[in-house]
């Protein structure tokens, strides 16, 4: 039994390991930022603001975790190209990438603006796209990695008010399968998580909203929100060596929203 326990831990540990997740001063990236740390690996922590990557690193530090910092826009690909290559420089490699970072501008189809359409898909889905294909080439050189994109579960269902997002998120998946069939062969796996209705300070307004928490509560088999920490184990899990045959799948983390009626 004690051996079996310790193939489990080693199983799952991603110490020696280096990874970048993107918009992860907050919500679930933050979750996800903590539980890879947690897991032995260095943590790379990423938003827009230098001052808030700070914090964060600073935080994951004083836990006794081993993180870092930078601060760039994912929609900018020349800084975010730039960023990659400063982690390969600065740490030697890059095992793992989490594109968590997206935004989203809620609003009737009719309403909705070209330019936030256009802002939406650049940072929710082409930027996943240069991102992963820049840092697939540090990880094909190594023979291993793992790319690992944020959905939701608008990346298989719909509601009204959200056109943008929900179509990036769908194309989300159908990057991830893209990636893992291309580059599955070199030693790379790329999939996606994709979380229902979690607590975060993003979507306070939306908990706050009677009518939006019973409905979200209602639709939800468990009966209630995700906590931010419960999605943890799934992003350890595609990013260590225990998902090592687990490749182009979505995997959802919703209290069986998608299950559901």
């Amino acid at each position: 039994m004690a051996d079996s326990g310790k193939y489990l831990q080693a199983l799952f540990s991603l110490q020696g390991k280096v990874a970048l997740v993107t918009g992860s001063t907050k919500g679930l990236g933050w979750a996800s930022a903590q539980a890879l740390a947690g897991a032995g690996a260095h943590v790379v922590l990423n938003s827009r603001h230098a001052s808030e990557v700070a914090a964060r690193a600073q935080q994951l530090a004083g836990m006794g975790l081993s993180a870092s910092g930078t601060a760039f826009d994912v929609a900018d690909e020349p800084a975010a190209l730039a960023a990659l290559e400063g982690i390969v420089s600065q740490h030697g490699r890059l095992d793992v990438l989490v594109n968590n970072a997206a935004v989203i501008h809620r609003g009737k189809l009719l309403d909705v603006k070209t330019e936030d359409w256009r802002q939406e898909v650049e940072t929710n889905l082409t930027a996943c796209f240069f991102l992963a294909r820049e840092a697939a080439r540090h990880m094909v050189a190594r023979g291993a990695g793992r790319i690992i994109n944020v959905g939701s579960v608008m990346s298989s269902i719909a509601r009204p008010g959200a056109p943008a997002y929900i179509t990036t998120k769908h194309g989300l998946v159908g990057l991830t399968r893209a990636i893992a069939v291309e580059l599955g062969r070199q030693g790379i796996t790329c999939n996606t998580i994709a979380p229902g209705f979690f607590r975060t300070e993003l979507n306070v307004s939306q908990q706050q909203h009677p009518k939006t928490n019973e409905q979200v509560q209602a639709r939800t088999p468990l009966r209630r929100w995700g906590e931010p920490q419960e999605l943890a184990g799934a992003a350890v899990f595609l990013a260590s060596d225990a998902s090592s045959y687990v490749n182009g799948v979505t995997l959802y983390v919703d209290g069986g929203l998608t299950a559901a009626f």
